[in-house]
């Protein structure tokens, strides 16, 4: 069962997608506390003149001892809770995977071609469907 935030405080992911044209997903991963003290959670560096975080950032920091971890091998460490509506067969459900993101085949709104994008994969429960959520495309 997935616990649904209540602070993007708590979140180093978050996302409301429309799947196809009868699904939706809501997608989510918690900060992790930090591996060395234990005490802060791991979050990108702060910038020392404005206090907001580095959003372009290739590591993770933790705000009480200052230990940093590379972004690529923190975020596998990371799990993504999904709330989700299936485009196929419009079950329900919830699901937790590894906050990976692997490559997905999808439909191209310029071209009208298939393409592949960075997703975190899932599947329904009921149906089997392989979904992903994806980062938003341009247009």
């Amino acid at each position: 069962m997935v616990t649904i935030p209540e602070s993007m405080d708590a979140l180093i992911y978050m996302t409301r997608r429309t799947v196809g044209e009868k699904g939706k997903a809501m997608a989510w991963a918690y900060k992790q506390k930090c591996p060395e003290c234990g005490k802060g959670l791991m979050g990108k560096p702060l910038d020392a003149k404005t206090g907001k975080p580095k959003i372009r950032s290739e590591e993770y920091e933790c705000p009480e001892c200052k230990h940093s971890v590379e972004k690529d091998v923190y975020e596998e460490t990371l799990e993504c809770e999904i709330q989700y509506t299936c485009p196929k067969c419009e079950h329900e459900g919830e699901v937790t995977v590894p906050f990976i993101r692997k490559s997905f085949p999808i439909l191209n709104p310029e071209t009208g071609k298939k393409k592949a994008a960075k997703a975190v994969i899932f599947h329904c429960e009921s149906c089997n469907e392989k979904i992903g959520i994806t980062k938003k495309l341009k247009s």
